[in-house]
């Protein structure tokens, strides 16, 4: 058996989500700013109708935002613990197969992300491809921020 993934790139790194997580993948758009948030969580987009809260990816695992967004720019909208969010990531590379047993258990820090968001890390070509844990990204608090977030905007 294997797995899919989205392969996303964050600076000079390649990160996978499983692709049974992600819902779509969008262009950059406007995002309105919600105030009183975290500074990763960037505000919400209108998608096809439903309000998403988006949050910068890099931001959120701690690597410095080298610049500003270019055309490879997208926002990966993902299922996280029954809720919608999106992820501002520099670019999506492609997806790929990685057989059970392919994904190594991650070293305690691996380009200055600790282990606690990431599932592994597995050999993809000639690239590393870190594992993302999508679940641990967001904790219970920044949850119900987002949350709380997408409360105000509703009404």
């Amino acid at each position: 058996m294997s797995e899919q993934y989205v392969v996303m790139k964050l600076g000079n790194e390649f990160y996978g989500a499983s692709v049974m997580q992600v819902i779509s993948i969008e262009r950059m758009m406007n995002i309105s700013q919600v105030p009183r948030t975290l500074s990763y969580i960037k505000g919400v987009v209108n998608l096809r109708g439903t309000v998403t809260p988006v949050i910068d990816l890099r931001e959120r695992v701690g690597l410095t935002r080298n610049g500003q967004e270019s055309d490879a720019t997208r926002i990966v909208v993902t299922e996280v613990n029954d809720m919608t969010v999106g992820m501002i990531v520099d670019a999506v590379e492609d997806v790929v197969s990685i057989e059970d047993g392919g994904i190594a258990p991650p070293p305690p820090v691996v380009g200055g992300i600790h282990a606690v968001y990431l599932k592994g890390v597995a050999q993809v070509g000639d690239r590393l491809l870190v594992i993302l844990n999508l679940e641990k990204i967001l904790s219970d608090v920044e949850l119900e921020q987002l949350q709380e977030v997408d409360r105000q905007v509703r009404g």
